[in-house]
């Protein structure tokens, strides 16, 4: 019997996926194990993997084709022995239970790029979303809450009712994003817990004011063109508008003197060892430091180091910083992992080497996933100060602006000074005002004494 490859779902909240690049064609032998096609998301591009023997029989979405739901048949596999032509001319049928095909890395969902609270620009309203896709029959489901439905095994619905915890609010590991008896285990300490997708019950909501075609009626015809969101436009959106209606945002305000910071950058970034080329190793930026700074913070003031979940805190062993890039139709927040732990050169290399492979969109998803905090800084840009949106689960965001010159009072008497003011958001359901005010007040401690850093 003809096996139906189809498009596999990349993360539990993947509802599309454009069909970049066929790396076989018709008439090609595969073995489990062989790359067979790419996939873009709205954060990245991933590989597919065949897990079956067999003949590409026939190909029925050709590459360079976008927004292919979740589910539908992309390819069509003669198994070992089978007649290819009648396997290429069978009918595919997307109902059956979906047979083992081709499938990706697990993976968690994608956190909301940091970005800052601003106006959204005067642009054409996005398109009527499609309806989400029907599943092919999959294991056991039932309904999350959002309108869609949870895959989960017998065993980790069990489990998770014996423990109290909501499996659809689970990340599943499992075939086609289906939670199993492991995430359950992991959702029992806190880890893997998906950020809430709708208003809980009862809680206002915000609906539209105006629709897409009101909108467009208080414009004059030929005086506009509309452009379609992308996938990472439309998560974006979607994420962030979650975000500040559910999650209770207040912000902390403080300037920092970077006098010091500006002198011990300049000194270590003379003293950078060069390569055979001549050129530095390294070379330390201000966001460098601020990583860094912020990953200390948070060791000194551990109860900020935390998620919100419904049944508990999640305290954090280490502080992994992301720290947002923005790319071509977003931003996305790669993550440096245990930042604490980690020279400023370190750092600095590691984040040079995020930023580049993010603008090309070849982030793996565990590079952006996750993290305690994050960090978005506007200053190259001349921003003196701003707020940002905190990325579920994280329970802070630091909005960093530029570092200017501006006239201080010491002593009586009115000097210039390097300073820089930064703004931290915090999510009230899991750090009260005086507990942010410790951090803040940990983080100026910090970045305007970077040798403190090394301790």
């Amino acid at each position: 019997m003809p096996i139906n490859i189809l498009m596999p779902a990349l993360s539990p909240t993947m509802e599309k996926g454009n069909l970049a690049k066929w790396l076989k064609k018709e008439g090609d032998k595969v073995k489990s194990g062989d790359v067979i096609a790419e996939i873009e998301t709205d954060k990245a591009t991933m590989e597919v993997e065949a897990i079956d023997e067999g003949t590409i029989a026939r190909i029925l979405v050709p590459e360079g084709t976008q927004d292919v739901p979740v589910n539908d048949v992309i390819a069509v596999l003669a198994g070992e022995g089978e007649d290819v032509k009648a396997a290429a001319a069978a009918k595919p049928s997307a109902s059956a239970a979906p047979p083992k095909a081709a499938e990706a890395p697990a993976a968690a969902p994608a956190p909301a790029p940091a970005a800052p609270r601003s106006a959204p620009p005067k642009a054409a309203p996005p398109p009527t979303a499609a309806a989400a896709p029907q599943a092919a029959a999959a294991p056991a489901a039932q309904s999350n809450g959002h309108g869609g439905r949870v895959f989960s095994s017998p065993l980790a619905r069990r489990l998770a009712k014996d423990a109290g915890v909501d499996v659809a609010m689970v990340t599943g590991t499992g075939p086609h994003g289906r939670v199993v008896a492991r995430d359950v285990e992991q959702a029992k300490s806190g880890k893997g817990l998906k950020a809430p997708a709708a208003a809980p019950s009862g809680a206002p909501s915000i609906a539209p004011t105006m629709s897409d075609k009101q909108i467009l009626s208080l414009f004059e015809p030929g005086s506009y063109e509309v452009v379609p969101h992308d996938g990472m436009r439309r998560t974006i959106a979607q994420r962030l508008t979650a975000s500040i209606q559910n999650v209770p945002h207040f912000y902390l305000t403080i300037d920092c003197d970077i006098g010091k910071l500006l002198a011990a950058r300049e000194e270590i970034n003379a003293a950078a060892p060069k390569d055979k080329e001549k050129k530095p190793l390294y070379k330390i930026s201000v966001n460098d430091f601020v990583i860094k700074a912020m990953a200390v913070a948070l060791q000194k003031i551990p109860n900020c180091n935390v998620s919100w979940t419904e049944s508990g805190m999640v305290k954090h062993h280490h502080s992994d910083v992301g720290v947002a890039v923005a790319m071509p139709g977003g931003l996305i927040t790669p993550i440096i992992r245990k930042a604490e732990t980690k020279t400023l050169s370190t750092i600095s290399n590691e984040m040079k080497d995020f930023a580049a492979r993010a603008r090309s969109r070849k982030l793996k998803p565990e590079e952006y996933q996750g993290g305690t905090t994050a960090v978005s800084n506007l200053g190259m840009f001349g921003i003196s100060h701003f707020t940002a949106v905190i990325n579920p689960p994280h329970a802070t965001i630091l909005a960093v602006g530029t570092s200017e010159e501006r006239p201080v009072v010491r002593g009586g008497k009115i000097e210039i000074a390097n300073m820089m003011s930064v703004t931290l958001s915090c999510d009230h359901r899991a750090i009260d005002g005086a507990l942010g005010a410790e951090l803040i007040g940990a983080f100026k401690q910090l970045i305007e004494n970077p040798v403190m850093m090394m301790v």
